[in-house]
């Protein structure tokens, strides 16, 4: 293999989609003495481009039928591509059929993701399935000791380097590291690309989990490292999935986004996309630490800031309106991590400008709350596959279990209560009063101690405005989950709570309605939990 390890290009074939970057890379090849050959729409786009160019029809001896479904699935084809330059019983069998050897396929696929992301028909999506350029990168991957493959325009420039002999000695040549590499991108794109296709095909069968699934996804930034220092890491897009969010933003200013970052952004904006009213949330380690709604962005938010300012200190922002100048003002006061929001004005972005490491990202338009999705989580030997939290509870799904009924503004607090919960690792208690979180219990293994967690929250949160008693005083509360004992129902109430939400469910159900009455609480089941993990 050694007297093979720099392979010369005098023949490439190509046939794209994306012409990004064709003329110069043609022109690139003809001047390096390679002969074109192509198919379709890209010879013709390199013939108005001035370039000679062969098609494949002239090699193979057969016109393209079809609309165009066969065109390269030839012998002619696949033998100039899969052909062992150094095996005497290939080169004999080139010799005698006239095949003529291919060193070079530069080829990107139908744009198969793309058209069921602009949630394109049936039939218009089967036809953008790709079949000849997927059997012709998998044959020139395969035979990588003599052939390049190239499937991504952005290789193109990798491509020009190493055959003007940046990388080899030979100039107009590859080298066999080079083309490995190649190699491992062509299976690997082709891999996603049947991912891709066989999601699409379980989607359109209502089908979630079939008998086979595969996650893919395109490389986004390579990230310094991932929770902790000692960690790689690296961001993933998904090209069949895309949602308005930390992934698509643009960043307008600010350092890299670290691991922690994209996580806890992420987890941000999923949370204000819950509301049609103006909301804003701050987060902090993927958990919530002041969430409000209001008609007012400003003012929500400087209600969302004083429900935890100290765990606000290093958190994120993000909002679902455009985030204009006077907030802008407001978080530039707080040292935060990263702002997103749909939109940010010009008055806001030269405002954050002087807050020059923080991340600003703007994503152009909102997330769904109602939007089907899938989750993955990695487990030892495999991984769990569940679809996205999508429940929502309304006004007619509560179940009245006590004594004193809601007011209507406490069954709109419950009910926003409730919906933060979702948004908050179990077991969560949530506090709420006027549109706004008071305390915010998380993650505890008791579910009474997150109960006091957030009641300790709503008291400091009281303390740190000068107010004299704690804001849970008169307030409402949201647990995740049911009351295994009436015990964090009791704390809520001590610690000044009206009303409950709860799922409901335990055997103890009856217990916990009785503690309810007892201590005067108005309580709604809804038979909908919402743990997060």
């Amino acid at each position: 293999m050694a007297d093979f390890d720099s392979i010369p290009i005098t023949r490439a074939l190509l046939s794209v989609s994306d012409k990004t970057g064709l003329i110069e890379l043609g022109r690139f090849l003809v001047g390096h003495g390679v002969e074109l050959v192509s198919t379709g729409g890209t010879a013709a786009a390199l013939r108005d481009g001035g370039l000679d160019v062969k098609d494949v029809s002239d090699v193979t001896g057969f016109p393209e039928m079809m609309d165009g479904r066969v065109k390269t699935l030839h012998p002619t084809i696949h033998g100039g591509i899969l052909a062992r330059r150094n095996n005497a019983g290939d080169l004999e069998s080139m010799a005698a059929h006239g095949i003529p050897a291919i060193d070079l396929i530069v080829i990107n696929l139908y744009p198969f993701e793309e058209t069921v992301a602009k949630g394109a028909d049936y039939d218009t999506c089967v036809e953008n399935i790709d079949i000849g350029g997927p059997a012709m990168i998998r044959a020139a991957a395969k035979n990588h000791p003599f052939v390049s493959v190239v499937t991504d325009t952005g290789d193109y420039d990798a491509l020009k380097q190493e055959m003007d002999g940046e990388q080899t000695s030979d100039k107009g040549a590859t080298g066999l590291e080079f083309r490995k590499t190649l190699a491992a991108s062509a299976y690997a794109r082709t891999a996603a690309y049947d991912s891709a296709i066989s999601g699409w095909f379980a989607d359109t069968l209502g089908t979630p989990f079939p008998d086979r699934v595969t996650v893919s996804g395109k490389l986004s930034q390579t990230l310094r490292y991932g929770e902790n220092p000692h960690q790689q890491a690296a961001f993933y897009l998904d090209p069949t999935h895309p949602r308005p969010g930390v992934g698509m933003a643009e960043q307008i200013q600010g350092k890299e986004l670290s691991f922690n970052n994209l996580n806890d952004t992420d987890a941000a904006f999923e949370l204000v996309s819950e509301f049609s009213q103006p909301a804003v949330a701050i987060i902090k380690h993927a958990n919530p630490c002041g969430v409000a709604t209001g008609d007012d962005l400003l003012a929500t938010y400087l209600r969302a800031l004083s429900c935890d300012p100290v765990s606000a200190f290093g958190g994120i922002i993000a909002c679902n309106r455009v985030l204009e100048g006077p907030m802008a003002e407001e978080i530039a006061k707080l040292f935060v991590e990263v702002v997103i929001a749909p939109e940010i004005s010009d008055d806001a972005r030269k405002i954050l400008s002087a807050k020059k490491n923080v991340r600003v990202l703007a994503t152009g338009a909102m997330a769904s709350a109602d939007t089907a999705g899938m989750t993955v989580r990695t487990l030892a030997g495999g991984f769990l596959l569940q679809g996205r939290d999508q429940g929502h509870i309304g006004p007619e799904d509560l179940k009245v279990v006590t004594k004193r009924q809601p007011t209507d503004d406490q069954i709109k607090d419950l009910l926003f209560a409730f919906t933060i919960c979702k948004h908050v690792k179990s077991n969560a208690i949530v506090y709420a009063k006027d549109g706004a979180t008071v305390g915010i219990g998380a993650g505890q293994m008791s579910r009474v101690d997150s109960s006091r967690i957030a009641a300790w929250k709503a008291q400091e949160g009281a303390q740190a405005a000068g107010e004299a008693q704690t804001r849970a005083i008169g307030s409402v509360v949201a647990s995740d989950a049911f009351f295994p004992f009436a015990d964090g129902l009791l704390a809520a109430a001590e610690a000044g709570a009206e009303a409950i939400i709860q799922p409901g469910g335990s055997i103890r159900d009856e217990d916990v309605i009785k503690a309810a009455d007892e201590a005067g609480l108005a309580m709604v089941m809804t038979g909908m939990r919402h743990f997060r993990h």
